[in-house]
């Protein structure tokens, strides 16, 4: 985990950037994948390192969050795809375990990979879903270590699986999967309704209406 030093800097940068993904996804998906990019690269760099190795473990993380932002954003169109897997693995847990327990590893795999066939046709939909509750997750985490619960951060760092899973939530915070649904819910509806951009594919360019030119007089 990073040094006490800078745990409010890193709770900011997930506060911001889980309600830029959260309400400006769609609009912002080039920005929003260059983030949770930096945000995973840096955690992941930083856990090499001790706690009290701090320089090591900040230059870690600024060279790992740079390489993860970068990696993600040249996989633009893969980053797609991804948030789909990403959905459809989410789904495949959150019905399993109602049922019984964890799921088998093929069929996570095989629903990840019917979310990614399934985002390439749907994209702005997939990516605002995505993102949404993607964002709606990140803004939770900051906004608990930014009043002062460092507990967020240091799961994270640890590779808890609070962090990553939602639906298993620590103990005493039983509420967090309700909050995460309810702004997931509203980040759609606002994506949907103002921020989301036109209807299509992502980049697509909304289609010009043809203008006749008047008829000239001979």
């Amino acid at each position: 985990m990073l040094p006490a030093a800078y745990q409010v800097p890193a709770a900011v940068v997930l506060l911001a950037g889980g309600f830029l993904a959260c309400f400006l996804g769609y609009r912002m998906f080039k920005v929003v994948l260059a983030v949770f990019g930096f945000i995973i690269g840096a955690l992941a760099a930083s856990s090499v390192f001790g706690a009290t190795d701090t320089t090591p473990m900040v230059i870690a993380a600024i060279v790992g969050g740079i390489a993860g932002g970068a990696l993600l954003l040249a996989a633009y169109f893969v980053g797609v795809a991804l948030v789909g897997a990403g959905i459809g693995a989410l789904l495949v847990n959150v019905v399993w375990t109602q049922i019984e327990g964890d799921p088998h590893p093929a069929v996570v795999i095989l629903f990840s990979i019917a979310g990614a066939v399934v985002a390439t046709w749907l994209q702005r939909y997939v990516i605002i879903l995505g993102t949404a509750f993607g964002g709606a997750w990140t803004l939770l985490v900051g906004g608990l270590a930014m009043m002062g619960d460092s507990g967020p951060l240091k799961a994270a760092a640890a590779g808890d699986v609070w962090v990553a899973y939602p639906l298993n939530p620590a103990p005493g915070m039983r509420w967090l999967p309700w909050a995460w649904f309810g702004i997931g819910v509203l980040g759609t509806l606002v994506q949907m309704r103002w921020t989301g951009g036109d209807r299509g594919r992502i980049g697509k360019a909304a289609a010009k209406p043809n203008k006749k030119k008047p008829p000239t007089k001979e």
